[in-house]
């Protein structure tokens, strides 16, 4: 071990060499807190303790027992599973009156990797009186039925609990009356439309719960989070303590900030993220180092696995793999297994990976990009270093406005508190489609209000849709047929394409929102590194039908987009523009796709599409200028639609810096004069149904967003506009028009 420490140290002076690293943090190892239970647990299951209980572990267990909900929101490797284990252990072999009575606990993770992780670790304890097993989508009739009758401790994920478990509650009577834990792991993930949705799954198993004589504690895990009681708190509709000062040790850890260098100045072309990630992840693999790298998207993941196993070599190159959603169960399953037992060297990742999965002694961490939130940062950058080994960590920024901003000011990275998580149960769309699925459980009555606070507004618009029944004071779901299938907790939508080869072989799968633009007619889909032609999409039975092609291609879709304005709820001042905030209509259709050359990004054609247009109703926040400012800094008519654009961009862009959301999350139109207003408008609009409380944040935070807006553009080296300013990988129109020049003047007008 000592070898690879001295290894890592020459490959971190190494990196000093280049002009690429623009800071080096050290972040100093810390000493272990213990601290000992008000009471001692069982002999049975203090047997099976590690070792000394760390200070934060300790609060959390008493809390538990003491039968108040609590959540653990401390670092990665901080043993916070151990936190819901004991009260488990303890709950699974209690007695009454000298009798057997053995309590149930549920374990919710947001992803079956983790549940399975979690399964594996809560096995290798050997508490007595345990009887774990998992229960999800890739478990077979006879195991649920097993699961159903036997066990006491059930690792699942929330769509299960929605869609299986729930539904079908009378099967699992037994489970539920016995209910004394429910732990929710991962916490910091439940924010936005999944986060809205599982607030309600937890309120519609706590109903079930009370119906069969039980009324579980929550415990909470979660990576250092803003107020993680407030977000437990809004997820499980009770009182939630936190738990925050964390007790466990940590070696040093190594933190680079890597800018790629600048091709072209003018441009302000940098060398690809991509390139980078690769090559520091095949020189830490040949250095003899296990590595992980995080990616913030599906195709990037592809492409750097196999960048970087071109750079390692053949031998080496074997030893370096990709892993991401849409991969089939027993593919994830197997590349899971290879990196904890040390097999794979390198792993390129989606956050999916993210996650508290135990995958051994990673030596490193490379980012590709910013991951959206300093909490996601620090979770991904603390996969490596567990056992208090020294670690190294690298921030590798991309082209966008958000990352350049971070590399400009590094002391943001260090410094900026984790964000508070947001959901928004309160979404009409959301709260309708789940009180549904609870008349169908159980008859909906007046007694219900204590689970939903709009129950009668939530009834009345059911019941005007035909989907509720009331009678004699009860409200019945009106069909025979569950609605929870129907009802998807991620995406806002149920609804799967499934990816196929011509002989019938399943290549993956893709959500329905993202199908037009993933997998239209023509489209190059990536999977595990080899890439698909899409050459043809049923959209009837949600199948993309796919052929084999060669890497050399990449494609962009592109779509039109229309918003209409349905109620204009509040409105101020911000420097001379008008802010508001409200509820809108967004209407957009895949247009066409451009092919582009993988290699040098040429462009190498445009073909048109004709797909359905989609309809969503949403929440949004828009800024409205009056002609005259335009006029003013400038800007004439015909340069206006670019300035506008530009402008839109980087704000979207930057919008990460005060909300915990993606720019995935949003979309945006800019106009010169928007049909509603009248004026040039610039629209952010949230991307799911009835929103999930980023349009009012980012209304919230209305003058500090629209000045970091004018320091990204502002500030930018290049001279008519690039990646780091106002070009967006997302935009539907191809970055067309873009009119850097323009969107500084009109800012700076705005905000005098």
């Amino acid at each position: 071990m000592a070898a690879m420490q001295v290894q890592l140290d020459r490959l971190v002076a190494g990196l000093e060499d280049s002009p690429a690293l623009i800071h080096l943090e050290l972040l100093p190892a810390r000493a272990a807190r213990h601290a000992e239970l008000a009471r001692p647990l069982p002999a049975a299951v203090e047997a099976r303790l590690p070792g000394l209980l760390w200070c934060h572990q300790a609060q959390a267990v008493d809390l538990a027992r003491a039968g108040q909900s609590v959540v653990v929101a401390t670092g990665t490797a901080s043993g916070k599973s151990l936190c819901y284990q004991l009260p488990i252990a303890e709950a699974a072999g209690a007695t009454l009156g000298g009798v057997a009575a053995p309590a149930t606990s549920l374990c919710l993770a947001p992803t079956k990797a983790l549940a399975h992780d979690q399964l594996r670790s809560l096995r290798r304890l050997d508490l007595p009186g345990v009887v774990p097993c998992c229960y999800d989508g890739d478990t077979a009739p006879a195991e649920r039925s097993w699961a159903r009758r036997h066990a006491n401790v059930v690792f699942t994920n929330p769509d299960m609990v929605h869609a299986a478990l729930l539904p079908h509650h009378a099967r699992w009577a037994t489970f539920l009356s016995r209910l004394r834990y429910v732990v929710v792991d991962e916490l910091h993930t439940f924010r936005g439309i999944f986060g809205s949705h599982v607030a309600h799954v937890l309120r519609r198993l706590r109903r079930l719960c009370a119906h069969y004589g039980a009324d579980p504690v929550f415990l909470f895990g979660s990576a250092t989070i803003g107020d993680p009681a407030r977000l437990a708190a809004a997820l499980c509709g009770r009182s939630v303590t936190a738990v925050t000062d964390d007790g466990s040790p940590r070696g040093d850890r190594i933190f680079a900030l890597w800018n790629p260098p600048l091709v072209d100045a003018d441009s302000g072309t940098r060398a690809s993220s991509h390139a980078e990630t690769a090559s520091l992840v095949a020189s830490l693999v040949a250095g003899g180092h296990q590595v992980l790298a995080f990616c913030r998207s599906r195709r990037a993941t592809e492409l750097v696995a196999a960048q970087a196993a071109r750079r390692a070599g053949p031998a080496l190159g074997a030893a370096i793999k990709p892993y991401r959603g849409g991969y089939l169960a027993v593919e994830r399953r197997a590349i899971e297994a290879e990196l904890s037992e040390g097999a794979l060297r390198g792993v390129v990742a989606t956050s999916a990976l993210e996650l508290g999965i135990d995958i051994g002694g990673l030596d490193a961490c490379i980012l590709d990009g910013f991951p959206g939130t300093i909490a996601s940062l620090w979770q991904q950058a603390g996969r490596a270093g567990r056992n208090q080994r020294r670690s190294l960590a690298v921030l590798v920024g991309g082209e966008d406005q958000l990352d350049q901003w971070l590399m400009a000011h590094p002391d943001e990275v260090f410094s900026r508190p984790p964000e508070a998580a947001v959901v928004n149960p309160a979404n009409p769309f959301v709260a309708s489609a789940h009180l549904g699925c609870a008349a169908y459980e159980l008859p909906l009555t007046t007694d219900d209000e204590i689970w939903w606070d709009d129950l009668d507004e939530g009834v009345r618009r059911l019941v005007a849709d035909d989907h509720l029944t009331v009678r004699r004071g009860r409200a019945y779901w009106s069909s025979r047929r569950p609605p929870a299938p129907a009802v998807g907790l991620r995406s806002g939508s149920a609804a799967e394409y499934q990816i196929v080869e011509h002989d019938g072989r399943l290549v993956g799968t893709v959500d329905a929102g993202r199908a037009f633009t993933t997998v239209h007619p023509g489209a190059v889909y990536l999977h595990q590194g080899r890439p698909f032609r899409v050459d043809h999409l049923d959209v009837d039975d949600r199948v993309a039908w796919v052929s084999p092609t060669d890497g050399d291609e990449l494609t962009q879709a592109r779509s039109a987009t229309d918003i209409r304005v349905i109620a204009d709820e509040r409105r101020h001042s911000v420097g001379r523009a008008e802010l508001h905030l409200g509820a809108v209509e967004v209407s957009e259709q895949v247009v066409g796709y451009q092919r582009r050359s993988a290699t040098t990004g040429e462009v190498l054609g445009v073909a048109a599409l004709e797909l359905p247009p989609t309809r969503l109703e949403t929440r949004a926040f828009w800024y409205v200028l009056d002609v005259a400012l335009l006029d003013e800094a400038g800007v004439a008519p015909v340069a206006r639609p670019g300035a506008l654009h530009a402008a839109e961009h980087v704000a979207i862009g930057i919008l990460p810096l005060f909300t915990i959301c993606d720019r995935w999350d949003v979309g945006g139109v800019s106009t010169p004069r928007q049909a509603d207003t009248g004026r040039p408008t610039v629209v952010i609009y949230d991307g799911y149904p009835g929103g999930t409380g980023i349009a009012e944040l980012g209304f919230a935070a209305g003058r500090r967003h629209l000045e970091a807006t004018l320091e990204v553009v502002a500030t930018c080296r290049c001279s008519t506009g690039c990646p780091s300013c106002v070009q967006s990988p997302k935009c539907g129109n191809w970055n067309e028009p873009l009119d850097k020049a323009g969107a500084v003047a009109l800012l700076r007008v705005a905000l005098a």
